[in-house]
Parts: structure tokens; C-alpha cells; sequence
């Protein structure tokens, strides 16, 4: 038989400073005080279960007094006759607290792990890293910011696009996207279980319309071809650098923040050339708009501000707001309606034209006014032209052709009849 161990009282527990395992003796036998170099004490029941010897910890000294311990041992050693290990219990209880906290991140927090290591890590646009954090802030975060992200199904989805599927098109589209991509980045981290909740296809496909078709109908409202000569007459009436801006985008057909961030830098005078960098395109791509006569006249005319190097700053040496372009248009149909027209009106939506939707004149006034092949319209207006394989094998962006396309562009923008 195994030699039995003294059983040691309180005291005698208290006085035991050498490193080592100490047994204690008594009821139940296996009760160890454990002692390290550094003088630390703990409670040890070791016992075997089946062929497996097991080392039970039962807390530090003393915290958990000598009798505190023998309890704690004799209640072990009463679950193991039951049949419990309880080794293996408490590592399935840590597994599954575990699996609880894994389910309890939030949508936030998943959503700062994929901004940080994901959207900065892959993207250099400035703007599209900060359109990213301001959309969820925007739409997702009021309905889920602090939701779990292991609770979040189909109608949590809904909640965020429904309100803007129909009128904000193209951020509804982003929204879900990046909901997608958080969610996607959740599930591989083992936070959500199950499929995606804002997956497109085969799931939020069935059940909302397809963004393609309600962009068609909910196009930006644009000025109408046989309407675009007054109305740009009227806005070369106007002064101010709000006005000589939107003068320029619609020379260029470019977009609002592509003329509000125009640096000088990026503009050849004597090549009649405007070259706006990839981090400042919305495709990531660097474009090159060849400037017309009309528009190499009209940044001749620009003023210029010390200090700053902006082609259209505002009062403080910064980029114009998108609201101050808009406030062109805007005053221009209201001086219309004062007057008793009806002013600058989209043929489809008879809703009051933007400044975005001059691009869409540009496209209408390319297609139905002149033999220019679409690709080159497209192209003028840096949109993604044909697939992967045929973008990698183009070596050219048609420059000189386009140039010629803008001058008859700038020229059917100034023509009297």
C-alpha cells in the first residue's frame, strides 16, 4: 500500500516555506501545497481517473484556507466517482466560454478590425478609406453598431438598406457591400455562424430590387440637349469661383470632386492637358482629360490665390464644398422660376438638373448627337471600359481622339442657334 501522508494541521500548513509540493495528509488523500522559487502557494489535488493521473488545481493559499481545500478536494474526488472528469469539464467550459465571447463582438468592433487591417491596409484612396468609416457611421452603425454580430440576421439588413435602397442608389449598394465584407470577415474570425446575412446573391437578391434597374429610373436629373446652350450661357454669366468651377466640370464632363481638388500641378497649359492622379479617381486609375479651347480659356481667366495651389479654392484656401456647385444650379433654376419658366428640368423625372447629371448630358449629347464610338465616351468619362483581359491589353486611352470629341463638345455647349 502507498505510504499514507501525516496530515498536517493549519499551523504547520502556514509554516511550510520550501519550494516543492508538500502533501498535507488527511481527508482526501492527494492534497498537495505547492510552493515555487518565488514563494507563490497553491492548492493541488492529484488523483487518477481511469489510467489518467490528473493534476487538479483548487486555488491559491491563503485564499483558500487548509479546510477550504480538503472540502474543495472531496467534492472533486465525489464528481469523479459520478463519472465526471472534472479536468475535462473545465476545459469545456473554457471552450465554450470562449465560443460565447467569439459570438459577442460587435458589429463596431468587427467593423474597426476589417477598417484597420483591411480597408487601410488595401486601399490608398483617401477618399474611398474615409467614405468606408463615414457610410457605416452614417447608416449601419444607428441599427447595429453595438449589436452582436452573431445576432445579426436578414431583417437587421433590411432595416439599414430599406430606407435608402430606392433614393440613394449607389450608397445603398457600398452599404451593403461593406456590411458584407464585415460580416464575411466576422464568419472567418468565428463570430457568426451560418451564411452572410447581407449576401446579394441567392439571399437579399429575392427579396430587394435590383439596384440596376432603380438607378436607371433614379438617374442624377441632367439639362437637356436643345436646353444645354442657354443654360451654359447663363452660367458663364455668373461670377464667382463656384460658378467657374461648374463652368469647367461641364467642359470636362468630370466629376465634382475631380474640379473642387484641380491642383495647377496636375494641369499642362501648353499641352492643353488635365492630369488628375489615380488616388484622386474613382476607379483608382489615373485619367487624363484633354482640355478644350473654351476650357484652357476659362482657367486663363481664373484668378490664382497666393499660397495656395488649388485651381477652384474657396475663401480659405480650401477645396470648394460639393453644396457650393450644387448652389450654382440651384440659384440659376430659381432665377428661372422667378421668372415664370420652368427652368432646367430632366425629360424623365422633370425633377431641377445637378451637376452630376451633366455627365449624363455629355453621354446623351455623344450618343444621339455625334458618331463618336460609346467606348470614347466612356473613356472621357473615366468609367470602366471592357473587361479585365481587353483593359489589359489596350494600350491607349484615345487621347488625341478625345481631344477632338471635346472640342465639339465645347462647341456645341457655345453655339446661338
Amino acid at each position: 500500500m502507498p505510504k499514507q501522508s501525516r496530515e498536517l494541521k493549519a499551523l504547520e500548513v502556514k509554516k511550510l516555506t520550501k519550494p516543492g509540493r508538500h502533501a498535507v495528509g488527511g481527508t482526501p488523500a492527494g492534497l498537495y501545497l505547492n510552493i515555487t522559487e518565488t514563494g507563490t502557494r497553491s492548492w493541488v489535488f492529484r488523483i487518477v481517473i481511469g489510467t489518467n493521473r490528473r493534476h487538479i488545481g483548487l486555488g491559491s493559499y491563503p485564499e483558500v484556507t487548509l479546510g477550504q481545500a480538503r472540502e474543495l478536494a472531496l467534492a472533486e474526488k465525489q464528481q469523479i466517482k459520478a463519472g465526471v472528469d472534472p479536468v475535462e469539464k473545465r476545459r469545456a467550459a473554457r471552450v465554450q466560454r470562449a465560443a460565447e465571447q467569439r459570438l459577442q463582438v460587435t458589429f463596431a468592433e468587427a467593423f474597426e478590425k476589417v477598417y484597420e487591417d483591411k480597408v487601410q491596409g488595401e486601399h490608398r484612396n483617401a477618399k474611398h478609406i474615409k467614405q468606408w468609416r463615414s457610410t457605416m457611421e452614417s447608416y449601419a452603425f444607428p441599427v447595429m453598431k453595438d449589436m452582436p454580430v452573431s445576432e445579426i440576421d436578414i431583417e437587421t439588413v433590411l432595416a439599414v438598406l430599406r430606407p435608402i435602397w430606392a433614393d440613394k442608389v449607389e450608397t445603398a449598394k457600398r452599404v451593403r457591400q461593406r456590411i458584407e465584407a464585415v460580416l464575411d470577415w466576422a464568419k472567418a474570425m468565428g463570430h457568426l455562424e451560418g451564411e452572410n446575412p447581407a449576401r446579394w446573391k441567392g439571399n437579399l437578391q429575392q427579396i430587394l430590387p435590383s439596384p440596376n434597374k432603380i438607378k436607371n429610373e433614379q438617374s442624377h436629373p441632367a439639362v437637356a440637349l436643345d436646353e444645354l446652350a442657354r443654360w451654359f450661357s447663363l452660367t458663364r454669366e455668373r461670377e464667382g469661383i463656384s460658378a467657374l468651377a461648374l463652368e469647367f466640370l461641364t467642359l470636362t464632363a468630370a466629376r465634382s470632386g475631380e474640379v473642387r481638388q484641380a491642383d495647377w500641378s496636375e494641369v499642362d497649359m501648353n499641352f492643353a492637358l488635365w492630369t488628375i492622379p489615380a488616388e484622386r479617381m474613382k476607379a483608382g486609375r489615373e485619367h487624363r482629360v484633354p482640355l478644350s479651347k473654351a476650357a484652357i480659356a476659362l482657367l486663363q481667366r481664373t484668378p490664382r490665390m497666393m499660397g495656395c495651389s488649388l485651381v477652384f479654392p474657396s475663401s480659405k484656401s480650401k477645396p470648394l464644398s460639393d453644396m457650393s456647385i450644387s448652389a450654382v444650379m440651384r440659384r440659376m433654376q430659381e432665377q428661372e422660376v422667378a421668372q415664370g419658366r420652368l427652368g432646367f428640368l430632366d425629360q424623365r423625372s422633370r425633377k431641377p438638373a445637378v451637376p452630376h447629371g451633366l455627365r449624363s448630358s455629355f453621354c446623351d449629347w455623344a450618343a444621339e448627337r455625334t458618331d463618336y464610338p460609346k467606348e470614347m465616351a466612356e473613356m472621357a468619362l473615366a468609367h470602366t471600359v471592357g473587361s479585365e483581359v481587353e483593359r489589359a491589353y489596350r494600350r491607349t486611352d484615345m487621347l488625341e481622339r478625345r481631344r477632338a470629341m471635346m472640342e465639339d463638345w465645347a462647341a456645341f455647349l457655345q453655339r446661338t442657334s
